[in-house]
C-alpha cells in the first residue's frame, strides 16, 4: 500500500493502476490482486488507512494534552496543522480523496468519521460554535495547503497556530 501511496502522491491517483503499483513495489501483478481485487479496493484501503493514520495521531496528541475543555479540539487542530512524521510520508492525499469523492461507498465512510469528529469537537467542553469555527478554520488551512491555494506560511501559519490553540485552551475571548 505504500507504493501505492507514493505513486499517488508523485503521479496522481488517475495513473494508479495495479501494474504501475505492482512495479513500483516490486512485486507482481498477481501478488498485489492476492491483497486486492482491483483499483477500486486498493484505494478504498489507502482511504481507511488516511483516515487511521489522523485517528491515531490524534489519539497520541490526546494522550499527552492536559485535561479539560477543548482537549479534542487542540489534539484535532494539532494533527491537521502538524502531522506525525508518519502520517505526513504516507504523502499528500489528493489523489486519494479525489478518487473518494467519486465513489459513493468511500465518501460516506469520510462523512461518517467527520460526523464524529465533530461530535467530539461540540462535545469537548468549549462552546460548540467556536470548536466547530476552530475544526473548519484547521479543515480549511489543510485544503488549502493540499490544493497550494494560498495558503499561509512561515510565521503567519504560525501565529494562527498559536492563535487557535490559544482559543481552544480559553485564553482568547471569542
Amino acid at each position: 500500500m505504500l507504493a501505492a501511496e507514493r505513486l499517488a502522491a508523485r503521479d496522481g491517483v488517475s495513473r494508479l493502476t495495479l501494474d504501475a503499483v505492482a512495479a513500483e513495489a516490486g512485486v507482481s501483478k498477481g501478488g498485489l490482486l492476492y491483497h486486492f481485487s482491483g483499483k477500486e479496493e486498493l484505494v478504498g484501503a489507502m482511504v481507511m488507512r488516511w483516515i487511521e493514520d489522523f485517528e491515531r495521531d490524534v489519539a497520541g496528541r490526546l494522550a499527552r494534552e492536559r485535561a479539560g475543555a477543548g482537549r479534542w479540539v487542540r489534539a484535532y487542530v494539532g494533527a491537521t496543522f502538524e502531522p506525525e512524521a508518519e502520517v505526513q510520508a504516507a504523502g499528500e492525499p489528493v489523489g486519494i480523496l479525489a478518487a473518494a469523492a467519486t465513489n459513493r461507498e468511500l465518501l460516506e465512510e469520510l462523512r461518517r468519521c467527520y460526523r464524529e469528529w465533530q461530535e467530539r469537537l461540540e462535545d469537548d467542553g468549549l462552546d460548540p460554535a467556536l470548536a466547530t469555527l476552530l475544526r473548519l478554520a484547521a479543515d480549511g488551512l489543510w485544503f488549502s495547503e493540499l490544493f497550494g491555494l494560498a495558503p499561509p506560511s512561515g510565521e503567519l501559519r504560525a501565529e494562527v497556530y498559536r492563535r487557535m490553540l490559544s482559543l481552544a485552551s480559553g485564553e482568547e475571548g471569542a
